[in-house]
């Protein structure tokens, strides 16, 4: 084993506190939705059972269950049976190669019939429906190491933040106060986020176990598929989605199912799309703000205000023992360790703050200063651009000037009225020298929009232009 799955010095499991695994006292309460199927507290709680002796033998187990109710109860299984979730956020053959060297014991738990992960596999089994079931809820220790997620560090490995159970359960608690959920009985969630990524592992499948809600099951992306089953679930409803997939829905010019609230995360919203989505759905929209670090942190609804509004309990502050550290500090409520934030942060009085985008997207030209969040802001609110994003390229080692690009879906408005627009909002030096047109963005599965893929598209059009001349 290369890491510790238990806080070093922390007392036996006995002395500890316990966190139940979900609040549920009627066995007939509702958890997921799967089409039009109910799956009731007791059935859920069969199902882990059922599950557990059929877990594999390692001690870490990679999730890559893509049903929703499934990867729940493998969640579940795999915690209750006292071993670990591994979510990478992406599963490539590199990031698995990886991830066998932070757990080299690691196999998979899958519901893919042609999953191409390599590590040894067991497929998702079959659940029967049991008679007479006991409804009895698994107790687990406040401080147990239930998952760890993954991102990537500064080297473009993988990096593990371990997650404990009763941190999780804060959080998400949290989230549903700051959202007004608190009394929301009965609503269901539906997300269109992978639960593998961590806004959606929170949102979509942690938020309605811990706080008494349903899921919808299945792993929706498409725009018909997302509206067949908000139509489907009763009603209060919860949308869990990203901007692309709100585009998509808005694109679609036709009535929308009412829902009760929206949540966007994974990528600034533009002002336009939120005001167009709560029309549209005639709904509230909350963006919520955090990293897979912290977890969420703080929310804000954009049609009202850009200042994000802090969880409760979370303190956000400068390091205290370094003043030249610029960075803000996270700590309290459901953040275990104090924690720093990659991004350009303007801290506001009782709990609010401003965020002008990431520290590594901050540029400068000319002596100028600006960041590639407020340039994407007013490319995003000019009317007919449906999505729009500014790209950097690496400095020239010739000495010639690096010169910001821009690349655009807007197939109803001309480059020239986008380019005018621009040059009343931001300075000179910040116009993109070139604005290039594109059917779409090279945006994930989640809506974010990777550098990687973006210097590929600009290599792209560098390599087109060469080849014309």
């Amino acid at each position: 084993m290369r890491h510790a799955d238990r806080p070093d010095g922390a007392p036996p499991a006995s002395l500890r506190p316990f966190v139940p695994l979900l609040p549920h006292t009627d066995p007939s309460r509702i958890v997921a939705w799967r089409d039009t199927h109910a799956v009731t507290a007791a059935q859920f709680l069969s199902d882990v059972r059922q599950l557990i002796p059929q877990l594999p033998a390692s001690t870490h187990v990679l999730n890559d269950c893509h049903d929703r109710y499934r990867f729940l109860v493998a969640l579940c299984a795999i915690m209750v049976a006292g071993k670990i979730n591994l979510l990478p956020s992406t599963r490539t053959a590199e990031t698995i190669r990886q991830l066998q060297g932070f757990a080299p014991d690691a196999s998979c738990l899958t519901d893919q019939a042609n999953c191409t992960i390599a590590l040894p596999q067991t497929a998702f089994p079959t659940l029967r429906p049991e008679e007479n079931i006991t409804f009895a809820v698994p107790q687990l220790v406040d401080d147990q190491v239930v998952a760890y997620v993954f991102t990537s560090g500064s080297t473009g490995l993988p990096v593990a933040h371990r997650k404990t159970w009763g941190a999780l359960v804060r959080n998400v608690q949290a989230e549903a106060q700051q959202l007004g959920l608190l009394n929301a009985s009965g609503c269901t969630i539906v997300g269109t986020v992978p639960p593998q990524h961590m806004y959606g592992f929170e949102s979509t499948v942690l938020m309605p176990l811990i706080n008494g809600f349903a899921m919808a099951s299945a792993p929706w992306f498409y725009p018909a598929d997302i509206c067949r089953t908000l139509e489907q679930v009763p009603a209060p409803r919860v949308l869990v989605t990203t901007p692309v997939h709100l585009r998509q829905l808005i694109s679609m010019q036709t009535a929308l199912p009412s829902t009760s609230l929206i949540v966007s995360a994974t990528a600034p919203l533009a002002p336009q799309l939120a005001a167009q989505s709560e029309q549209a759905f005639k709904a509230p929209l909350c963006e919520i703000y955090g990293s897979t670090e912290t977890g969420q942190i703080a929310t804000r609804r954009p049609t009202v205000s850009q200042e994000w509004n802090l969880f409760p309990n979370i303190q956000m502050q400068r390091h205290p023992d370094d003043a030249s550290d610029e960075r803000m500090w996270i700590s309290g409520g459901h953040v275990e360790v104090p924690m720093p934030m990659n991004d350009a942060i303007e801290l506001k009085e009782a709990g609010r703050f401003l965020m002008h985008g990431r520290m590594a997207d901050m540029i400068n030209i000319a002596g100028k200063r600006s960041s590639l969040a407020y340039l994407n802001h007013h490319l995003n609110a000019i009317p007919g651009v449906e999505d729009g994003a500014f790209y950097m390229p690496p400095e020239k080692t010739s000495g010639e000037v690096t010169r910001l690009q821009a690349f655009v879906v807007a197939p109803l408005v001309e480059t020239e009225t986008i380019l005018s627009v621009l040059r009343e909002k931001i300075d000179p030096a910040f116009m993109p020298r070139p604005l290039l047109k594109v059917p779409q963005l090279p945006r994930n599965a989640t809506g974010k929009l990777p550098h990687a893929a973006l210097a590929e598209l600009a290599a792209t059009f560098a390599t087109n232009k060469t080849d014309t001349h």
